[in-house]
């Protein structure tokens, strides 16, 4: 399977601070990649660029071979194949759990709403949250809104989604039902490009795992390396300090 998803020499500026300095990286169909790092490597700019969230300031992004950032390419169809799962949720607080899974289906996919509720229903049934789906989010705990949020995702049916730090946010104790959806997710096929501090998702799930460090990445390769024999001292380091806690 070729790149989905490719990135060439991305860089992203902000006032006079380079958080992004020449990354290449690609994603292939179905290929789950995790992206590990410290606070303030560019783990979440990067995810935010390849989904046009922030313009990059030079570089190219390619969706399928055809570069995103040309005009009128058109970005609500393109968020809707390359879609994204928050740290925050951002679900729509004055809305049902249904109703947040259906709404983007209608609105950019031009969905009935018959076919909108058939397929939210089946996603948040696949996220074990088919009896909340009269909830709105403030009756629901993190991992639950998180849930419903990877369901919203879903039933857009994406071809790439992007996890931002999705269990960062959470209680300790709900972090395992988010992952449990995600490592199912990982073996249905979607391509996944997740930031994560999760190691042991990352060590067990992704097919790559890719180190960024100053707004570069600085090494990548297969999980049992990166965390086994990693070729860098900066990643020795990080590793040694986060599977220490």
């Amino acid at each position: 399977m070729g790149s989905v998803i490719e990135v060439r020499h991305l860089q992203k500026t902000f006032g006079g601070h380079q958080v992004l300095k020449d990354i290449d990286f690609s994603a292939a169909g179905g290929e789950v990649v995790c992206i590990i790092g410290a606070s303030g490597s560019g783990k979440s700019t990067l995810l935010r660029c390849i989904n046009l969230l922030e313009t990059p300031s030079g570089g190219e992004i390619l969706f399928h071979g055809e570069s995103v950032l040309t005009p009128g390419f058109s970005l609500s169809k393109y968020r809707a194949k390359v879609g994204m799962v928050f740290q925050q949720f951002n679900l729509f607080n004055n809305m049902t759990a249904l109703e947040n899974c259906i709404i983007g289906q209608v609105k950019v996919l031009g969905r009935s709403r018959e076919e909108a509720e058939k397929t939210a229903r089946m996603y948040l049934d696949k996220v074990g949250m088919e009896q909340y789906v009269s909830a709105r989010p403030h009756q629901l705990s993190g991992g639950q809104k998180q849930r419903v949020a990877i369901a919203r995702a879903l039933a857009m049916d994406p071809e790439v989604l992007l996890f931002d730090e999705p269990t960062s946010a959470l209680d300790p104790e709900m972090v395992g039902e988010v992952l449990k959806v995600m490592r199912d997710l990982a073996t249905t096929g979607l391509t996944m490009l997740v930031v994560t501090h999760e190691m042991a998702f990352a060590r067990d799930v992704a097919h790559r795992v890719c180190f960024m460090d100053g707004g570069v990445i600085l090494e990548q390769g297969a999980p049992e390396v990166i965390f086994n024999a990693p070729k860098h001292q900066r990643t020795r380091e990080f590793l040694a300090r986060i599977l220490d806690k």
